[in-house]
């Protein structure tokens, strides 16, 4: 069984700018890439800069691949599977997001 959880208002996204939101006792980043109109939801902590901050980001892409380059040290995050393109061996958690009514929902899975 799965539950999605609403955590603001479609009206408060802004394209290609994250922000950042407390779900289930961690931070996630949330993305709306107004390029291909896509969200995303992932993990805020960088774990090579040891700090919460990918919502801070800049959204692009590299090839065909839709990326956020923490704020820290420059590295880049598939928004898709959270894996660094730079040091694969890093790879940060993704959530299930959807847009519901206008709200932007994220899924706890069980």
């Amino acid at each position: 069984m799965s539950d999605w959880k609403t955590i603001c208002h479609q009206d408060d996204l802004i394209p290609d700018t994250g922000l950042c939101a407390l779900f289930d006792d961690e931070q996630v980043a949330i993305f709306y890439c107004g390029g291909n109109q896509s969200l995303y939801a992932l993990s805020n902590f960088d774990p090579i800069g040891d700090a919460n901050v990918l919502s801070r980001g800049i959204v692009g892409s590299i090839g065909d691949e839709v990326v956020v380059a923490s704020p820290l040290y420059k590295q880049h995050f598939n928004l898709k599977t959270g894996t660094c393109l730079e040091s694969p061996e890093y790879t940060l958690k993704t959530y299930p997001i959807r847009i519901n009514n206008g709200e932007i929902q994220l899924q706890f899975l069980a």
